[in-house]
């Protein structure tokens, strides 16, 4: 059943479902095509302080056309679903895909694939849609009281000097044809609450918090008010919180700052497109040891409920689980079709875009897998060291394998217990060493929610794991 009919962009992509491609690659003789056409519309609001600082809504639709003739690539995009558009969109496209080739200085390979016909409805159980602007500010306002409430702790009065609450959501419809004779329709929703408290004494100093997923009941059932209460009371312990020792130490990473580690240091430098331009110390490195026998790396866009879900790429290829890194072993890149045809290797779904931009290698969901350790176990066999919780970001250098990231917080760990709370922590150091110091996994397994940027364009991921423990710099 198809829902586009009483919408103008939904009717022309109910004809655009018809268009035959096949022809089109008879017409360009040596060509391939595909057309990516999608429109949605999405809802901010913004509470500042308790009061409504913004609310906004937009709509948007839009299609692009891509063309590979021999070793040459043309786009065209426009901002109007219209079929006679579309038409010109494609002789555009292959004209710059034969003025491309021209100057081609590499041999362009499409790693064949199954063909698909499917229509996927989006996971979400309650569309925001259906949820009145009213309902949704509510728990904004919640969010808002209990990142301000200081009646439990007296000493804590009046230092949550600001708070700050977004939300947003976003309903679309998407449809993928291509030559070979893939469709994939697509209904996508997404929602994101983003919270965060700023505390103040002598020193300044913030936490956040943050719920997403596929509809509003991530918001509904997410429990808003535990997640508010996270982030007022980090903001406070870190007013009373002291700097970090720096230096070499036994860490163990909470499951995002793991995550984030996992995603940034490891993700990144298996994306096929980095590994082809010389910008991976994982280059040439599949099959060698690159970690400890307790690292497993996982991309998986096919984790229901994750905010990196999805079951098809903007290629129209399905999505799979993929195991970067098996036992300490480098196994697998993540690939387009076009980087697994020219390192004629498998193909594993990763190709994403934003909006109409071009599709780039990008990760799904990307954790560490989870080990034997009970996290209080883990603690009690350290017996000294550092716990690393949260990430604040970081920098990577993928092409040297050098990293630094910064925790949220931190703790000391003292005869195996949680003690002193840190600030102002940060790590550093080469990612082949820290992969090769990991000697322990939790048996948590959390998914954190954000975006990931890549050559200015923003996807939903999810990166997390279990706890880690290695040996590294702080700084």
């Amino acid at each position: 059943m198809h829902i586009y009919n009483t919408h103008k962009n939904g009717e022309i992509m109910e004809d655009l479902r018809y268009i035959d491609l096949e022809k089109l690659e008879k017409m360009f003789i040596g060509t391939y095509c595909d057309i990516r056409a999608g429109f949605g519309e999405s809802n901010n609001i913004v509470l500042k302080d308790g009061n409504i600082d913004e609310i906004s809504s937009g709509m948007g639709a839009g299609v692009s056309v891509r063309v590979l003739y021999k070793n040459g690539w043309g786009y065209a995009t426009s901002n109007k679903i219209d079929l006679d558009e579309i038409k010109e969109l494609i002789q555009k496209a292959y004209k710059i895909a034969k003025i491309s080739n021209e100057n081609s200085k590499k041999t362009v390979i499409l790693k064949d694939v199954k063909t698909y016909e499917d229509y996927v409805i989006s996971n979400a159980k309650i569309n925001p849609k259906n949820v009145e602007i009213e309902e949704k500010k509510e728990y904004l306002m919640l969010a808002h009281k209990y990142m301000t409430d200081d009646n439990n702790n007296p000493n804590n009065k009046n230092k949550i000097v600001s708070t700050s609450v977004a939300y947003s959501d976003a309903v679309g419809h998407s449809l993928f044809i291509n030559s070979e004779g893939t469709r994939i329709e697509k209904e996508n929703i997404r929602v994101l609450m983003y919270m965060t408290a700023v505390a103040k004494d002598s020193t300044l100093q913030y936490a956040s918090e943050r719920l997403g997923g596929d509809g509003f009941e991530v918001i509904k059932e997410g429990n808003v008010t535990q997640k508010a209460k996270y982030a007022k009371d980090r903001a406070l312990r870190l007013l009373g919180a002291k700097p970090c020792p720096k230096g070499e130490f036994n860490v163990i990473l909470d499951p995002e700052l793991a995550g984030v580690f996992i995603h940034e240091a490891v993700g990144h430098a298996s994306e096929a497109d980095l590994v082809l331009q010389n910008d991976s110390v994982f280059k040439d490195k599949i099959g060698e040891v690159v970690g400890s026998q307790y690292v497993s790396v996982i991309d998986n866009p096919l984790i229901e409920d994750s905010f990196g879900y999805y079951k098809y790429d903007d290629e129209g290829v399905k999505g799979r689980e993929t195991k970067i890194i098996e036992d300490g072993v480098l196994k697998n890149y993540l690939h387009t079709r076009e980087t697994a045809g020219r390192l004629n290797m498998e193909i594993t779904g990763n190709a994403r875009a934003q909006g109409l931009n071009k599709p780039l290698v990008r990760m799904s969901n990307t954790y560490i897998k989870p080990g034997d350790w009970k996290f209080d176990e883990l603690l009690q066999d350290t017996k000294n060291g550092i716990f690393l919780k949260g990430s604040r970001g970081g920098q990577v250098d993928t092409g040297k394998g050098l990293f630094q990231f910064n925790a949220v917080e931190a703790f000391l760990i003292e005869n195996g217990e949680l003690t002193t709370p840190l600030r102002d922590a940060g790590l550093s150091g080469e990612i082949l060493n820290i992969l090769h110091n990991i000697d322990a996994v939790s048996d948590e397994f959390k998914l954190s929610v954000g975006y990931c940027g890549k050559n200015g364009q923003s996807v939903p991921v999810g990166d997390g794991g279990g706890s880690v423990r290695t040996k590294t710099v702080l700084s």
